[in-house]
């Protein structure tokens, strides 16, 4: 699915011409964003919105690689 996304302050003039373009394309879906905020804003200061930053990579194996011979 393609979201087709249309900032609330232009809907009033583009939501109808975008919804009418992609009428015949299933895999389009036009939608109004409606966020009043960035949730990510708030720095937590309650401690109830705090973002956990990790790595989620791969932790290396130990060791080394073995030898190649070049024959």
């Amino acid at each position: 699915m393609i979201y087709c996304v249309v900032p609330e302050e232009l809907a009033p003039e583009l939501f109808d011409r975008m919804q009418t373009y992609y009428a015949d394309d299933p895999n389009v879906e036009v939608i109004i964003d409606r966020r009043k905020s960035e949730r990510r804003d708030n720095n937590g200061n309650d401690g109830t919105h705090r973002r956990e930053l990790r790595d989620r990579r791969r932790a290396r194996v130990p060791g080394e690689f073995p030898p190649i011979d070049p024959a």
